[in-house]
């Protein structure tokens, strides 16, 4: 069983100017929720993103993550910080 933590720590270890908010709702260890910022995601649009995490997470995305529901942003984009609104 993979872990939010775990998942969290990847990307934040691979992406770079990564936050990343990763829940597991079902608390089964296979299907996940994620929120992720990064400089990476400049001038990406979102399927670009999305390809930049899968392939931080490299075979996890295979092996130990059945699903994974994702939202990027860029940091200026970000609604928990700074740059962005948490309405």
């Amino acid at each position: 069983m993979f872990s939010a933590p775990r998942i969290q720590q990847i990307l934040e270890e691979k992406l770079p100017e990564c936050t990343a908010v990763v829940l597991d709702p079902a608390n089964d260890g296979h299907h996940f929720q994620a929120e992720v910022t990064s400089s990476a995601f400049a001038g990406k649009n979102r399927v670009e993103q999305h390809q930049l995490v899968y392939q931080a997470l490299g075979d996890h995305m295979r092996e130990d993550i059945h699903a994974l529901q994702l939202k990027t942003y860029t940091p200026e984009r970000w609604p928990h910080g700074p740059g962005g609104s948490d309405v």
